[in-house]
């Protein structure tokens, strides 16, 4: 792998056979909105129409265009970034195949290479390259060697999306796991907040009880749950992604 810096690694290994090769997702059409400014977002999430009528949530999934700041939502869940000199990587291990089609294919929209192997416990270690594009986030994440949110962290649309397509799990009959990092103890209650902001205050579950993770439920969090991180990704499968209806 090259350690250069700029994302310029050998040829990618492709993601696993376990779970069919999607079609590539049409092309969103363009919209004339600017994207959302990187401040923290108001409470309560208006709503705005694109020209074909359907309405968009502020912040939602379809408000904006994937930008490398998204990616605060995989370190939200149990994603990590390490630095090295100039660079930093990043990289999050999930248990399902699609995750991880799913995952290569949001890192190259953000122009990153991506890269998964087994992990040996039957899940799948996706990562980037080293690269001075991810320097930001990792500054941003780290103190020292423990990871935090910044004081500014908040979630939007896409970044919720990207937490949910890593590490996003429903639970009959009526709620839905979003799983954090194990070992990511300082990040759990700053990230509950960001979520409680986002309109989608949860239940803290702690390891001893099937977690960590927080527990999202109720018809009006599940459904805002729906609308900001958009329609389920053709990988996934369609139980796993929740429903806007």
């Amino acid at each position: 792998m090259s350690l250069s810096g700029l994302g310029d690694t050998p040829k990618a290994q492709p993601p696993p056979a376990l779970f069919p090769a999607p079609e590539p997702d049409a092309p969103a059409p363009a919209r004339r909105r600017a994207a959302p400014p990187q401040s923290d977002p108001p409470r309560s999430g208006p709503v705005q129409a694109d020209e074909t009528g359907r309405q968009l949530v502020f912040f939602g999934a379809d408000a904006a265009e994937p930008a490398v700041a998204d990616l605060a939502g995989l370190l939200a869940g149990p994603g990590e970034v390490v630095r090295m000199g100039g660079t930093a990587r990043l990289s999050v291990r999930v248990d399902a195949a699609w995750r991880v089609h799913v995952l290569v294919a949001e890192l190259g929209q953000r122009g990153l290479a991506a890269s998964w192997e087994p992990t040996g416990d039957e899940r799948h270690a996706v990562r980037t390259s080293y690269t001075r594009i991810l320097k930001p986030l990792a500054a941003a994440w780290l103190h020292g060697p423990a990871k935090r949110p910044p004081a500014t962290f908040h979630l939007t649309g896409r970044r919720l999306r990207l937490w949910l397509a890593a590490a996003g799990t429903p639970e009959p009959p009526g709620g839905f796991l979003l799983r954090l990092g194990e070992s990511d103890q300082e990040c759990w209650e700053p990230v509950g907040g960001a979520l409680a902001a986002a309109g989608l205050a949860g239940t803290l579950i702690g390891p001893d009880e099937g977690g960590p993770a927080y527990r999202i439920t109720g018809r009006r969090r599940l459904a805002r749950l729906a609308e900001l991180v958009g329609g389920p990704p053709r990988a996934a499968p369609a139980d796993a992604w929740p429903n806007r209806s």
